[in-house]
């Protein structure tokens, strides 16, 4: 399986940056994982958060592929601990999904047709994070994730 990470809006926080390319080299070992961030929104200051959503969706949609598995990362998704989410996985894999599309969405979230066309959500908490952080604790919780499955001593119960 393959995990394609889109990500709406760049960050210039080095230690951001810097864990998400630890974890996305630790996730090399189990999987190939892109990540693509959409060139951000010109003007977007002057936009309506509904317009901002609306034009953050079109450049997220483009990145999708109609026989991708799409998983919004989402406040209102449901929620698992770091063995269920292995689990998960595993049962996608099983399914043969072959390209997971993960999706961490702007500061108001997504539009509808994004929500239309994801197959589910997760939330990583009932707690509120950055867009930027939020990559970095999905990055973790995948790699812990493939750990799991391969009983590597990375987890402990």
């Amino acid at each position: 399986m393959k995990i394609t990470l889109i990500l709406v809006g760049k960050t210039d926080d080095t230690f951001i940056k810097q864990a998400v390319e630890l974890y996305a080299k630790r996730l090399s070992h189990y999987i190939q994982l892109n990540i693509h961030v959409p060139a951000d929104i010109k003007n977007s200051g002057k936009l309506s958060e509904m317009e901002l959503k609306e034009r953050e969706g079109e450049l997220v949609l483009k990145q999708i592929q109609p026989v991708d598995f799409v998983l919004l990362l989402d406040d209102k998704g449901k929620q698992f601990t770091s063995v269920e989410y292995a689990a998960y996985l595993q049962k996608l894999m099983n399914a043969g999904t072959k390209n997971l599309v993960v999706v961490v969405g702007g500061a108001f979230g997504f539009s509808e047709k994004v929500y239309k066309r994801a197959n589910a959500q997760l939330s990583l908490s009932k707690m509120t994070f950055t867009h930027q952080l939020v990559r970095v604790f999905f990055l973790e919780q995948t790699y812990r994730a493939f750990t799991i499955l391969k009983g590597e001593s990375y987890h402990h119960d």
